[in-house]
């Protein structure tokens, strides 16, 4: 290891001891308030009290001289005065910076004479508080703390005992300071700690309120989808069938009135659909009637009903052949409704986009998956086509991404439109 390296880790270990351990005090309004007052109330009084009394201070000189004359009278009272002063003003700032508040205060009663000491030790009391409830600075914090005990304890001329108490006078800050630190460090680690606990409760319910606002998103898309595919498709067959019946109904009644039936059956198969929706929106409100109501809905349709829904198209005049290869097997509600809606979609496309095309629906049960594939033969677009918004085969992806599967739709070389689902299935 190089001298470098070794003078560059020493100086990060020293930066790393005035590194803030946690976020810089921010004061507020009311802190600062009550601190003016603090600070005016008991500087008041000590000030008072040093004025009245006429204390003797010794002013203190550097280490190896000696003490300087005594003052007295007049001159006694203005250096207690001062030594107030400098004591307590500092404590206005103590929660914005309560170390440099708790050096300045240090600082005065290493200057304060032992006998005048009670002027500084109240403000050492609050400094010393103040520096380990709010300093972020932990580690100088620790060390300046025993400075100041020590100031405020030490420079006794003798050890004096009171007749009516075993403690000499000199241990008596130590009796104070000490447990109020002890105990104020104490309360900073629980204060930060449950700190610490507040700010992971509040991410824990930032995260539980977007995972709501997601789920809501989710479920308005996926309500979104259901009345796109239902609305469209028997909406653009119900069209088709009444232009066919008016078209006709002069020449052939017979015909007109087939169609019209049709337009009936395409209705109500509508309206069946929509009120299971709506039923799935209100089944867990709490409101009897809309459960009961509920409760009497037609499931949701799958392969099951992939011949009615073929059937339907061909009474439009659309040619649909339906094949269904593989040995069939129950599948997932969700999957054979999402295999239901991609024949639903593709079909309806191909009726509002080529007219007099004609369609084949290919069903494969597969080992572990799922596939289905509609395809036409092309034809010019109908008056309906322009109504389309492209949102359809975009639903209809997201609704497959929900099982794993994808949809590929796209021209055919040999002339018309495929749209092709896969969708894995659990195999047993």
């Amino acid at each position: 290891m190089t001298s470098a390296s070794v003078a560059d880790r020493l100086r990060d270990g020293i930066g790393s001891l005035w590194r803030p351990t946690g976020p810089l005090p921010r004061p507020t309004r009311r802190g600062l308030v009550f601190d003016v007052v603090l600070v005016l109330a008991f500087g008041f009084v000590m000030l008072n009290w040093a004025v009245t009394t006429g204390s003797v201070l010794v002013a203190r000189a550097p280490d190896g001289v000696a003490p300087l004359v005594r003052a007295t009278g007049t001159s006694s009272a203005v250096a207690a005065a001062s030594l107030t002063v400098a004591a307590w003003a500092p404590l206005v700032l103590r929660r914005r910076y309560p170390l440099a508040t708790l050096w300045v205060v240090t600082g005065v009663a290493v200057l304060t004479p032992h006998d005048a000491r009670r002027l500084v030790f109240y403000a050492c009391v609050v400094a010393a508080y103040s520096a380990a409830a709010y300093s972020p600075y932990r580690v100088p914090t620790l060390v300046s703390l025993p400075v100041l005990v020590l100031a405020v304890a030490g420079g006794a001329e003798g050890v004096r005992v009171s007749p009516t108490t075993p403690v000499p006078d000199q241990y008596v800050p130590l009796l104070v300071l000490v447990p109020l630190v002890m105990a104020t460090v104490g309360l900073r680690g629980w204060m930060l700690r449950a700190e610490e606990s507040r700010a992971r409760m509040s991410a824990l319910e930032h995260d539980r309120a977007e995972e709501l606002r997601r789920a809501a998103e989710h479920e308005r898309a996926r309500i979104a989808r259901e009345l796109h595919d239902v609305v469209t498709h028997n909406v653009s067959m119900m069209v088709i069938q009444t232009g066919a019946a008016r078209a006709v109904m002069d020449k052939a009644p017979e015909q007109a009135r087939e169609a019209l039936l049709a337009a009936e059956a395409g209705g109500r198969a509508a309206m069946t659909e929509l009120r299971h929706v709506m039923g799935l929106l209100t089944v867990d409100t709490g409101d009897g009637a809309a459960a009961e109501a509920a409760g009497g809905l037609a499931p949701q349709p799958g392969l099951d009903q992939l011949e009615t829904l073929v059937a339907r198209v061909r009474q439009t005049g659309l040619p649909v052949a339906l094949t269904v290869t593989g040995a069939p097997r129950d599948v997932p509600a969700g999957v054979g409704l999402a295999a239901y809606r991609v024949v639903q979609e593709a079909l309806t496309n191909t009726v509002k986009h080529a007219s007099g095309a004609e369609a084949a629906v290919t069903v494969e049960h597969g080992a572990g998956f799922l596939r289905v594939e509609v395809t036409d033969t092309g034809g010019p677009p109908s008056a309906s086509a322009a109504t389309g918004n492209g949102r359809g085969l975009i639903g209809l992806r997201e609704r497959l991404a929900l099982y794993g599967g994808t949809l590929r739709a796209g021209r055919r070389l040999t002339g018309g439109y495929r749209v092709t689902a896969l969708i894995p299935l659990e195999t047993a």
